[in-house]
């Protein structure tokens, strides 16, 4: 009985967990550029003196879908979409990179790019300052411009910086607790990539499937309600043959 004991106790545990990455991407289903978290399950054996005969369930390295979320027209000018494959490259608050998709931009109080969370967003050469005043444009190849906001010709746009734009394989990667993704450790900075373009006037969304969503949390309650039956099954057999012992 015990064997059912191990599996219904951490199944039940592990679906627990699952329901809790299907309830955060419910909850992003919202949120510009985010990935979808996957959950894995893996069954190891329990190491002891025993017979090799008990297993836990017991959950894998999270994952995230890679897919494309839908793009939403804005006619923002700060708005900026990665065509295809690639990311954008963000500052994090100890000073390294990280890599997103949110491509709706801001000006902040001192001038800087930055994502709407306040993350500099990273050039080629570092964080990207606007002088103050002007207004900005983001080509497709990544380049910055800024213009003075009382000019009104082509002529008074002047060079900011260019977008570091990024393309590492996605088996590099992993998400971070601040959602952002990372280079795996021992890993070094992903290198610009000139073949990375831009979608301007657009964002976007998340590549979560609302419907989906809702449907697996249903299957991850249903299943709980598995697991505790089987828990509860496993104790009322074990009572039945403690009576049996006793009273033989």
């Amino acid at each position: 009985m015990d064997r059912m004991l191990y599996v219904a106790m951490s199944g039940a545990k592990q679906v627990m967990e699952q329901q809790a990455s299907v309830a955060n991407n419910m909850a992003n289903v919202s949120t510009p550029g985010f990935r979808a978290q996957i959950a894995n399950f893996r069954a190891v054996p329990v190491v002891g003196q025993e017979a090799p005969t008990r297993a836990f369930v017991a959950a894998t390295t999270p994952g995230a879908d890679f897919t494309h979320g839908p793009l939403t027209e804005t006619g923002r000018e700060l708005d900026v979409a990665v065509s295809g494959e690639g990311w954008l490259v963000v500052q994090t608050a100890d000073g390294g990179e990280a890599y997103t998709r949110v491509g709706n931009l801001q000006i902040s109080a001192d001038g800087q790019l930055t994502t709407m969370g306040g993350r500099p967003v990273v050039g080629d050469n570092g964080a990207l300052t606007v002088p103050p005043g002007s207004s900005v444009s983001i080509a497709t190849n990544g380049l910055v411009g800024s213009r003075d906001a009382s000019s009104t010709t082509l002529t008074g746009i002047a060079e900011v910086g260019r977008l570091k734009l990024v393309n590492p394989p996605v088996t590099d990667l992993e998400r971070g607790d601040d959602g952002l993704f990372r280079m795996r450790a021992g890993q070094p900075p992903a290198e610009a990539d000139e073949a990375v373009t831009l979608v301007t006037g657009v964002v976007e969304g998340s590549n979560v499937n609302p419907v989906e969503a809702m449907v697996a949390m249903i299957a991850n309650a249903r299943s709980f309600e598995m697991q505790m039956k089987s828990l509860q099954t496993a104790d009322t057999n074990a009572q039945a043959a403690n009576k049996l012992l006793a009273y033989g």
